[in-house]
Formats: C-alpha cells, structure tokens, sequence
C-alpha cells in the first residue's frame, strides 16, 4: 500500500492535525511512458505553509483532498517504456507527501547518489540551497566588503546565505533563536557574530554589531525584525524578500514594515524572489557548491526525522524552531 499525506483543511493559523488526512491507497501502476518512484526523503519547507492557502500566489494552492505538496528524493522501482528515465535512476522531483509516485519525468531531475548522500540533494543542491545562491548573489547584488544581515540564519537557506557572504568577502551578522544556534553560527559556519532574538533586543544587537549600518540584509523572517533592519539600513542597502516565516500562520493582517521610509531616505531597494525564477540557472549552482564542498569551505546539516506518520509533528518544527538546519522526513 501507498501511506500519503492529504490536505483536509484550509488552516486558520498554526496547522491542526486535523489539516491532513492521513491514507493508504494502492500503489499505482505507471502507465506508457511513466515510471513509478519509491520515495526516501521529503524535504519541509516554511513555503509548505503558504501552499495551503487559497489566494493567488507564485503557484497553485494546493487542492482539497490532494496529496500534499513537497520536494522529494527517490528511486525507479519500474518503468514504462520512459525514454529517459530507468529502474534504478535516482530523481529529485516534486512527488508530495507520500510513499510512492508515478510521473511521466516533467519536472524531475536525475541525481547521482554517489555525489552525495540523498539529503543533500533536499538542502544544499536542492531549493534552499538555489533559493541562498541566486537569492544573495543576483536578487542582493552581493558586492565583496558589504555588511550582510540574515535572518532565519540557522535555517536551511540562511546558513547558506551567511556562508557564501563570508566566502565572498562579507561581513556577516546572523540573526537566529537560541544560544545554540547562534553558536553554531559563528563557531561551526563562521559568521563574524550572531543575534539571539530570543534573549537580546535585535535594535541593540543591530547597533553593537553593526555601527556603520548594513548593505544587505536576507530576511527570511519578516515582522519585528525587518522592521529592524529598516532602520539601520546604509545609503543604497539592498533587502531580499525570501520568506516571512513570523507572519506564515497569522490569524489576522500580516504586519508590515512602518520603518519603510528609510528605503527613500537611503535610496535603498527591498526585492521579493522566487526560486523557480532560476531554474535554467540551477547547474551554475550546482557546480559552485560541489567545488565549495569538495574544497571544504562550505557546510550543511540536515534535520531528519522518519516516517509520514509523523508529518504533522515533523513540520511544526519549521515554526517552533526545534530543528537545525534543513528539515527532512525520512520515508518509511
């Protein structure tokens, strides 16, 4: 049988368990020109969130009753006369919440395994890993010598921002919650210094490290912190929209920025983005983190955690913040 996860509810707020049905079907057979793919790993993602909401968006909401959506890794257990997909092939692709998926190829990409082990290819060569590239690279026209902000910055994209930042000269300041990721930011990835939300002003924290004002700053957070950032911003700063993770399960209005008019006063510009405006570019990526990997000047962690079962609990870790790093789930 095929354990899936599906959507039930639109959510009001954070997402009940009774949002998703949990249900076995039959696993189904591919037809010609199909392959059917045993899934291993589910990637979590905070945009998982905004997908169940029935508004006009980059993508598609997901519909009622179908299997929730998600980025996945997996095998080729048959193929139906596929002309470029074969048992055995590894894939990257878009199969949902679920043990098993059949697709005709669209939207699938063949990985190699023996690269690097599977998770990665959810993270680091996955959409976080893109999403942190051209996030602050082409949308943050990132300039060696700049003062970088991140937010969200032990996340799966911001761990990433960060260290490419340092790589390309930067001064970087993380802004994440807990002694523990804010430790991790600067003794294991190497941030020039860490903001703990949690148990520090961010204005104070802001000023302490940041004196000059920031160039850049990568928010992934929205709400109280933007705001922040707004206000320290340097003459033609740049702030890259990637996510609101804050505001993601607001029962009223998202709040937004009142120190906006520090982009008229500094000239500066704030720039949402969207990964898949990328995709042809995706290979440039790709080839910059296998040589940052192989060379050792970059890091990932992965949070992973087994079994459909435990969607629901394994995704609220994404707002809760118990986890380091890119969340998983582990197929079983």
């Amino acid at each position: 049988m095929n354990k899936q996860v599906v959507l039930a509810e639109r959510p009001d707020g954070l997402p009940k368990s009774s949002t998703w049905t949990f249900q076995e079907t039959e696993i189904p057979e591919p037809k010609d020109g199909d392959v059917l793919i045993k899934q291993h790993y589910i990637s979590l993602d905070p945009a998982m969130r905004g997908w169940m909401r029935d508004v006009k968006s980059y993508i598609p909401p997901v519909g009622i009753g179908d299997v929730m959506r998600a980025g996945t890794v997996g095998e080729i257990v048959k193929a139906n006369n596929h002309p470029k997909f074969k048992v055995g092939d590894f894939l990257s692709g878009w199969g949902g919440v679920q043990q098993y998926t059949v697709t005709n190829g669209k939207g699938y990409f063949k990985i190699d395994p023996n690269k690097a082990p599977l998770p990665k290819f959810l993270s680091i060569i996955g959409m976080p890993g893109m999403t942190a590239y051209f996030g602050i690279l082409k949308v943050a026209e990132l300039k060696e010598g700049d003062i970088v902000i991140v937010s969200g910055a032990a996340g799966a994209v911001g761990s990433l921002v960060g260290q490419i930042a340092k790589l390309k000269g930067c001064r970087v300041v993380g802004i994440a919650g807990g002694k523990d990721k804010c430790y991790y930011l600067v003794n294991d990835l190497g941030f020039d210094a860490a903001i703990d939300y949690k148990n520090e002003n961010i204005y104070s924290g802001l000023k302490k490290h940041c004196p000059d004002g920031i160039d850049v700053f990568f928010d992934n957070v929205g709400g109280d912190i933007l705001d922040a950032a707004l206000s320290k911003l340097r003459m033609h700063a740049r702030i890259v929209i990637c996510g609101a993770i804050s505001q993601y399960n607001a029962t009223s209005r998202p709040k937004g920025p009142s120190n906006y008019l520090s982009l008229l006063v500094n000239r500066g510009t704030m720039k949402g983005m969207v990964v898949f405006d990328y995709a042809n570019q995706y290979p440039e990526a790709i080839e910059a983190y296998s040589k940052w990997l192989q060379e050792g000047k970059i890091k990932s962690k992965e949070a992973i955690y087994e079994g459909i079962e435990n969607f629901h609990d394994t995704f609220l870790r994404l707002f809760s913040g118990e986890k380091l790093g890119k969340l998983i789930l582990k197929v079983s």
